[in-house]
């Protein structure tokens, strides 16, 4: 029988223990779930989430892989004690929650519904939006999360524009890569939507001097990483117009201090990192999935690259 440490806050453990549970019975996986590992040496895999206070994977020599709940690993992927196997969390929940967020706010500022939802003077001001096929909309990252909120908008019919590191052909999808494509798709860019993992390369990417390629007045939505925008030069952006509205959902420091301009500036949304949530029962299927792979000796799903990042 296989030992399975579940290695997240307290609070989780109430959520995971029957999905989990029951998706290992379902792939046939006899396994004993623990939350307390009193051998390490003895554990077979490791279902985890950074928060929840293990940081030395040293002891745990007889671990084939450990297994994120979270999609990002930018905390993760420097510890250098973790040297077993790293998958990240890619699932249909999530997927599903990030497309939901990410169309819904597309099309909040696409059709303005702002002006007439905060219309405190009951002011009669129609304002007629173009079709979505008249709207260009570009997503930054076109991972399994950024390629399916372009697709969704594509579904749409926003004329959407991709930008990934390496070349992507998604149908449907005007796809870019590398520099020359990042600056041609912002260049377009009424709606910019920024998907991207957080690594070296792309800490600040939104920064002043390509803040400054969008057309006048372009929307950001950021439900991808904090870290992606450099915060005074969105700020900055804002206040002359370059930057009609960001819609915000993830921040450099969380939950976001209680003085930080962002709170307080006419233009700018806030959401609490509610994107997307990894949800138990989904999640727990991609973890016994990938438990089942590693006893059947097939590849795991969403290995982590560590020179990546990703």
């Amino acid at each position: 029988m296989l030992t399975v440490l579940f290695s997240a806050p307290a609070r989780r453990w109430a959520e995971y223990e029957a999905p989990l549970t029951t998706a290992l019975a379902e792939a046939g996986i006899a396994a004993r779930l623990v939350t307390k590992a009193d051998r390490p040496g003895d554990v077979d895999y490791i279902v985890y989430a950074p928060n929840g206070g293990l940081e030395d994977f040293t002891p745990f020599t007889g671990c084939r892989a450990v297994l994120s709940l979270w999609a990002g690993v930018e905390t993760i992927v420097t510890n250098r004690t973790l040297t077993q196997p790293l998958c990240r969390m890619v699932d249909a929940g999530l997927e599903e929650g990030m497309v939901e967020w990410v169309t819904g706010h597309v099309l909040r500022h696409h059709l303005g519904l702002d002006r007439y939802i905060l219309n405190a003077d009951r002011t009669w001001a129609p304002q007629v939006p173009p079709l979505a096929r008249d709207r260009r909309v570009a997503v930054l990252g076109l991972g399994a999360l950024g390629r399916a909120s372009a697709e969704a908008l594509a579904a749409l019919r926003f004329r959407v524009l991709g930008w990934s590191r390496t070349a992507r052909d998604i149908p449907g999808i005007d796809c870019r890569h590398g520099p020359d494509g990042l600056r041609a798709v912002l260049s377009q860019a009424e709606i910019v939507v920024l998907l991207l993992p957080l690594t070296a390369e792309t800490e600040g990417l939104m920064d002043a001097e390509r803040l400054g390629w969008l057309p006048q007045g372009a929307v950001l939505l950021n439900p991808g990483r904090g870290a992606l925008i450099d915060d005074d030069a969105l700020l900055a952006a804002l206040d002359r117009g370059q930057v009609g509205h960001a819609t915000l959902d993830v921040f450099r420091v969380e939950p976001l201090p209680e003085g930080h301009p962002f709170w307080a500036h006419s233009q700018v949304t806030v959401t609490p990192h509610i994107a997307s949530e990894t949800r138990a029962t989904t999640a727990a299927r991609v973890v016994a999935e990938n438990i089942r792979r590693g006893e059947a000796g097939e590849p795991f799903l969403y290995l982590v690259d560590r020179d990546r990042g990703y």
